[in-house]
């Protein structure tokens, strides 16, 4: 700058190395002879099965493929009851083939369970029988009913979750979680799971194996968000009613970066007042924004700042991040063009600009309400966003489609504000994950307190609050494992965080016990309707704002718990809903001035409607994919 070369310092090095101006360092699991190690190893089969086993049961409950069942061989605990499934295909030379696996229509909404001993197994024409092949099969059983485009696509996310997952485990040891393995933010990277019934678990479109190394949350990768200088009138931006928005980014920039961000534009000749300060994501920068901002760059109406000095690691979500420097400080999501689990990972601008009006909303509620406070659950509010705006940026046409939800950042408190003496937090899904070695995450907590006790225990924390917000305030909040905390004191369940509202609720203002409490939002634009059409907030019928924790909490999040506590501790289907029916019946008869919305929201309803995940991956997202299932709290209504 002013005419004299500026000194490249250490910062300044590790941003053009991160950000792909120079050869980036070999991470681990990420170098080619690593790559072909682990696809050698018993990893490789491992995941294999896994997805193989997640795809036949998706494939069935959502009826894509028909199938005929007959009794097993009983190869499993009697309490499993396993029956023999069979799926028709045809050979690539056009001769009849069948697969040949173990599972059970359970319960719990009519989910079907396969075995987790028993092999899936491949009967070719010539009546030969080997272990099944994910390849073969995908392209041998739906192959005559999907379009060929579409499949190709459905193989590619099949076969990257493969290799990434296969990686992943291979390059994470082979050990038992314990100390401080156990807590929540190592478990953020040691729960590498991923969806449970979803079989792209972990396709990550966009990631490369090197990028998946560099970038995900199971290699713990210390990450620099790189920091850009937007123009006021080409960018956006909401915050909290309970922050000033310039001091709180000061905070979490810290006073030196802060301040050495404001000199860097005083010397380029510009007005700060005039900026915003916006994180990328140093895997965006160099695979989006620099390709798309190249004009903006060069011209110098965008600014890159450099680093801050704040390490951040990925949580499970991959584009979430959270401050490993000053745990207090707040998780950054940041948008990434990556495709995972059916959805791309953007962070549109209505979304940005909603994120702190929902959470101001949503924590005055509780704040009114005492029985909300005397549950004493968390709400991890949004309190800050920022967004590059395609609606007024110089940009061509062509590029503003692109560029859609990009760039921007939202910043959401940390879990570490809330913990109080003594107590620790494991994410949800954590509670149904199962060590490499056998032992479940939650055994010893278990076996401390006995299955039931701590069921009961589990279910009271985490299933009160969710209906005191459906049935108090009507308002449905995506209970997903991954937007959802037990918090715990040495194992025995005490409260749970909720987070990820700026689109993670559900409501119809009809049925709200507060309509003029509720902010006006910011409506989706007509583009994000188009390419993701269940993602919406606001409705006018009640049975979808219910729908909405039951698919979300109870459909995935509860029923994987359940088939775990079942299989591991012998603790019944029918016991396990019970407990779930008792305290909503329990919750009823104490709050009888909520009897309206419990008719409305009536979650014993005989049949309830899921998404049909695997489907919008075969036949496309141009229209929103549902099926009834029976609701395994009906019987206990």
């Amino acid at each position: 700058m002013n005419g004299q070369q500026k000194k490249e310092s250490p910062s300044d090095a590790r941003m053009q190395e991160r950000c792909g101006w120079k050869s980036a360092g070999r991470a681990q699991g990420g170098r080619g002879s690593d790559w072909a190690t682990a696809l050698q190893s018993p990893e490789y089969q491992r995941v294999e099965r896994r997805i193989l086993r997640q795809l036949i049961e998706s494939l069935l409950y959502e009826r894509i493929v028909n199938f005929q069942s007959e009794p097993a061989a009983v190869s499993a605990p009697v309490l499993f009851k396993e029956e023999r499934v069979v799926l028709t295909g045809v050979s690539p030379d056009g001769r009849p083939v069948s697969y040949l696996c173990e599972a059970k229509k359970k319960r719990s909404f009519g989910r079907i369970r396969a075995s987790r001993t028993a092999i899936i197994r491949r009967i070719g024409p010539d009546g030969e029988t080997t272990e099944a092949r994910l390849g073969d099969f995908v392209q041998e059983v739906l192959g005559p009913l999907v379009r060929p485009d579409r499949l190709d696509i459905f193989m590619e996310e099949l076969r990257q979750t493969l290799l990434k997952d296969t990686q992943a485990q291979h390059a994470n040891p082979f050990r038992q979680l314990a100390g401080t393995e156990r807590s929540y933010d190592e478990l953020e990277s040691n729960i590498m799971d991923g969806h449970p019934y979803h079989p792209c678990y972990k396709s990550r479109i966009g990631f490369n194996l090197e990028d998946n190394a560099a970038f995900g949350p199971e290699f713990k990768p210390g990450l620099y968000p790189l920091w850009l200088a937007v123009p006021v009138e080409e960018s956006v931006y909401a915050h909290s009613k309970s922050l000033e928005y310039r001091e709180f980014l000061a905070v979490e920039l810290g006073a030196e970066v802060w301040e050495r961000f404001v000199s860097q534009l005083e010397a380029a000749g510009k007005n700060p007042d005039g900026y915003r300060f916006v994180p990328v994501h140093p895997w965006q920068w160099r695979e989006t924004a620099v390709r798309l901002l190249h004009r903006q760059l060069a011209e110098g109406a965008v600014l890159v700042l450099g680093e801050g000095v704040d390490e951040y690691r990925p949580q499970q979500s991959i584009r979430t991040l959270a401050n490993v420097s000053h745990k207090e400080k707040a998780y950054l999501k940041l948008p990434m063009n990556l495709t995972n689990t059916s959805t791309g990972r953007m962070l549109a601008k209505h979304t940005v600009l909603n994120a702190p009006l929902i959470s101001d909303w949503l924590s005055e509620l509780v704040a009114w309400d005492d029985e909300a406070r005397h549950l004493d659950f968390v709400l991890l509010r949004e309190v800050a966003g920022v967004a590059y705006d395609h609606e007024t940026a110089s940009l061509p046409a062509f590029v503003r489609p692109q560029i859609y939800g990009a760039l921007g950042a939202i910043w959401r408190e940390s879990l570490h504000l809330y913990l109080r003496e003594g107590e620790e937090a494991a994410p949800f899904n954590a509670l149904s994950h199962i060590e490499r070695f056998g032992r479940p995450f939650i055994d010893p907590w278990v076996r401390a307190q006995g299955v039931e006790a701590w069921t009961r225990q589990l279910l009271k924390v985490s299933v009160v609050p969710l209906i005191h917000m459906l049935f108090a305030h009507g308002v449905a909040l995506e209970s997903h494992a991954q937007n959802m905390v037990l918090i715990h004191r040495d194992g025995v369940p005490v409260r749970v965080a909720f987070k990820d509202f700026h689109d993670g609720i559900r409501f119809s203002r009809l049925h709200l016990a507060n309509p003029a409490a509720c902010p006006s939002l910011h409506a989706l634009s007509d583009h994000h309707a188009r390419i993701n059409p269940n993602s919406f907030i606001e409705t006018d019928r009640a049975d979808v704002v219910r729908d909405f924790v039951h698919d979300a909490f109870f459909f995935i999040n509860l029923t994987e718990l359940c088939f775990l506590l079942e299989e591991r501790y012998g603790l019944p289907e029918a016991s396990f809903w019970s407990m779930v029916a008792q305290i909503v019946h329990d919750y009823r008869r104490e709050h009888p001035q909520h009897e309206e919305r419990f008719r409305s929201f009536d979650l014993f309803a005989e049949t309830i409607q899921v998404e049909q995940l695997t489907a919008r991956r075969l036949f496309g997202d141009a229209e929103v994919r549902l099926q009834d299932a029976p609701n395994p709290l009906y019987p206990f209504r």
